[in-house]
């Protein structure tokens, strides 16, 4: 007797409701692992077609979270990554941050930054603010 298949229609119903994709921003994130944690504290048995959902979910947040997992460094340094991963350069943060001049300097490390520049920068970046502290 071996593992019972999943059933198309059941598991094809959960994935069209939460729709896994690899995960780009915290918001998705946060969805995620909100369903995540719904599967795992279930107070029921989980299906075969939950069970399988579930180890998706899980191996999309680790993948987001090895990506994005950054070690502590000032906010200057963090900015700089996170341009160099994405292939930006410092023109395209001046619709964020106001000027060519502030975008240098605080790539630079001349400046620190404010925290309505944290604010800017994590919506912008889509990732918590707490990485520009």
């Amino acid at each position: 007797m071996g593992v019972r298949a999943l059933d198309p229609v059941a598991y094809g119903k959960l994935l069209a409701a939460e729709l896994p994709q690899p995960i780009q921003n915290e918001r998705e994130f946060d969805r995620m692992a909100a369903r995540l944690e719904k599967l795992d504290f279930a107070k029921r048995q989980l299906t075969r077609e939950e069970e399988a959902l579930r180890e998706i979910l899980a191996a999309l947040i680790e993948v987001y979270d090895d990506r994005f997992s950054l070690p502590e460094q000032p906010p200057h340094e963090m900015v700089k990554h996170l341009m160099e991963q994405r292939g930006l350069k410092q023109a395209d943060l001046v619709p964020v941050l106001g000027s060519r001049a502030q975008v240098s300097d605080l790539v630079n490390g001349k400046r620190g930054i404010s925290k309505a520049q944290v604010k800017k920068l994590a919506e912008y970046f889509g990732v918590s603010p707490e990485l520009f502290l």
